[in-house]
């Protein structure tokens, strides 16, 4: 579905970005890998994906947080591709302390790294797509693009805004080629929230399958995490000919989560 097609995936090292860049290149499409981790480890996933997809993959360390090196992992993409046909922003980092305990460089950095980054890739790549009369973009902005929780008044306001900005990007380039789309992943089974699953285990002597179920019960209905092979499958469609008239939305994959 997707060959010839070349996807750039920020925060692709591990979880939600991973599996959507596996998901994408085995629709053929070839990948950018950006995101920190052990050297070893991403090199092993980037040389998996071209071992078993029969796509080239390149891996690109940039910190998102600076727009100097957005504009050189950009650029380091079309030098090794020749194009951006799919942009996946996904990087992300979280923290939770209530509003009055919040630390100014965790609000930063959360701000940076989730609303930010995606402003820079967008106006870098759009361009690009537009030559080429053809593109995709998808945000991962998470339920919390859509509700609040406490807490986590960064990472909400980020969400939030990457919405509103995913709706401004779809009327921009309406019926250009170009769709721009968010996906809001309630609780999903990653590193980004096992900090919150190992808190609640230590109310039940430390097991993490409890806490893991407690905090299931309180905002998913469907009592099951989301998985990151879902999330790619949802990503792989938001990318195909299906769905070229479908852009400037938020779809939650929840479980029921915001239906509440």
């Amino acid at each position: 579905m997707l060959n010839t097609k070349t996807a750039l995936v920020t925060g692709s090292t591990s979880g939600i970005g991973l599996a959507i860049a596996r998901a994408v290149a085995g629709q053929g499409a070839n990948v950018m890998l950006n995101g920190f981790g052990e050297a070893g480890e991403i090199e092993a996933n980037r040389a998996a994906l071209e071992s078993e997809h029969g796509v080239k993959a390149a891996y690109n360390g940039a910190d998102l947080t600076r727009a100097d090196q957005i504009e050189e992992l950009v650029e380091a993409t079309l030098e090794t591709f020749g194009a951006i046909d799919i942009l996946v922003n996904n990087a992300g980092a979280q923290h939770t302390a209530s509003i009055e305990d919040f630390p100014v460089e965790k609000w930063n950095l959360i701000v940076d790294l989730n609303l930010s980054a995606a402003f820079h890739t967008m106006r870098l790549a759009v361009p690009h797509m537009r030559k080429r009369g053809w593109g995709r973009i998808v945000n991962t902005a998470s339920v919390h693009g859509l509700v609040a929780s406490v807490q986590k008044s960064a990472y909400v306001a980020a969400k939030h805004g990457l919405v509103g900005m995913t709706k401004v990007v779809a009327l921009e380039t309406a019926g250009s080629g170009i769709t721009c789309n968010a996906f809001c992943p309630g609780w999903t089974l990653t590193g980004l929230i096992q900090p919150q699953i190992d808190a609640r285990a230590a109310e039940f002597g430390g097991d993490v399958e409890a806490g893991g179920r407690d905090l299931l019960k309180e905002k998913q209905p469907s009592q099951q995490f989301v998985t990151v092979e879902q999330i790619g499958q949802l990503v792989t469609f938001l990318c195909s000919d299906a769905a070229s008239q479908i852009t400037g939305v938020a779809i939650p994959i929840d479980g029921g989560w915001t239906a509440q």
